[in-house]
C-alpha cells in the first residue's frame, strides 16, 4: 500500500465489512450510508497515480474486491460483469 489515504480507505472499508458481519446480531440497525460518503470522500483524495484497478473497484462500489486489493489479496478477487477483475 502507498500511502496514507489508500490507508485510510482501507480501514473504512475493514470497518464496513466489520458492520455488515454483525448487521444480524445488531439492534436497531446501524446507518451505512456515513460510511459510504468517508468511502467516497477518501477515493476522491486518492492521488492519479493510484493503480487503476483500486480505482476501478471504488467508482463501482466493488468495496469487497478493494478491501481484497488493499490487503494485497487481488488474486483472490473474481472477474465482474465488466469483465475486470
Amino acid at each position: 500500500m502507498s500511502g496514507l489515504v489508500e490507508q485510510q480507505v482501507l480501514n473504512a472499508l475493514i470497518q464496513l465489512d466489520d458492520t455488515v458481519r454483525q448487521f444480524p446480531k445488531t439492534h436497531p440497525k446501524p446507518d451505512l450510508l456515513p460510511l459510504f460518503a468517508q468511502i467516497d470522500a477518501l477515493t476522491a483524495q486518492l492521488p492519479p497515480t493510484t493503480d487503476p484497478a483500486l480505482l476501478h473497484y471504488l467508482h463501482k462500489k466493488s468495496y469487497e474486491k478493494a478491501r481484497l486489493y488493499l490487503l494485497g489479496r487481488d488474486a483472490e478477487n473474481q472477474a465482474g460483469n465488466c469483465r475486470h477483475v
